[in-house]
Order: C-alpha cells, then structure tokens, then sequence
C-alpha cells in the first residue's frame, strides 16, 4: 500500500528536507494526490453521479444506507467490508459504511479507479524529483 511518510521522502531524493518541513510537505502531497485523482476520476461522470459519490465523502448517512441497501444489501458478509473494518478498528460505524460505500461506487462507476491512483502517484513523483533541487532549496 501506498504512503506518504519519511520513506516516501526518501526514495524521492528528499531525507535532508529539514525535519520541521517534512509534515507540511508530506501534507501537501497528499492534498495534490487527492486533488489530482478526484479531478482524473471525475472525468466523464454525470452530475448525478458526481453528487452520489460527494454523499459519501460528506457522510451523508441517509444517503450512504440507502446506497448500500440497494446496490450491496448484505454488505456484512462481503470480503471487502470486513477487511475494511478489521483495517480501520477505530472508526465508527457510519464513517465505515461511507467508506465502503465510496470503494464500491468506485467499483461500479469507476473501475480503473486502481489505475488512475497508480498514474497519478507516478505522475507526481517525477514531477517531485524533477523539482527536487528547487524544493531543497526552499
């Protein structure tokens, strides 16, 4: 799985950013990654599907059971739901039935959803390692 940590940091050539600038920039790629893969995914839905998804973002409950209840109805027995919850032990309930709800949208609506996450990150660590001297220099 894909994170954004000191590793990440470090296998684009930034360990010697200073250690009181790497939260923010570790915040800042991640805020780019959501940006850039929201953008990419949003590419060529309607806007009905556009507001079914932003539901789920905004944990919209009413609207997330209702989803779930039609498209995935015994969603407790589904492989995926229980790796989610065992994954995210913390969570409450109606923030993990978003979530599961949001993947299996993604699912449906947008298959390549896997692909386009993978593009995007490659996308911007070349455009981090192109910048890097500049972004040392900072």
């Amino acid at each position: 799985m894909f994170q954004i940590d000191d590793k990440f940091l470090q296998d684009l050539g930034l360990d010697q950013l200073p250690a009181d600038q790497r939260q923010a920039f570790k915040d800042h790629i991640l805020n780019q990654l959501e940006l850039r893969v929201g953008t990419r995914l949003s590419d060529g839905l309607s806007d009905a599907q556009l507001a079914e998804f932003e539901s789920f973002v905004d944990r919209d409950a009413e609207k997330v059971r209702a989803w779930v209840s039609k498209h995935t109805p015994d969603y407790q027995n589904d492989d995926s739901y229980k790796q989610l919850k065992s994954g995210t032990p913390n969570i409450d309930d109606e923030t993990l039935l978003a979530e599961y709800a949001s993947l299996k949208w993604l699912a449906i609506n947008r298959p390549d959803y896997q692909t386009v996450v993978a593009q995007v990150i490659e996308e911007l660590k070349k455009e981090i390692r192109d910048n890097r001297d500049s972004i040392l220099a900072a």
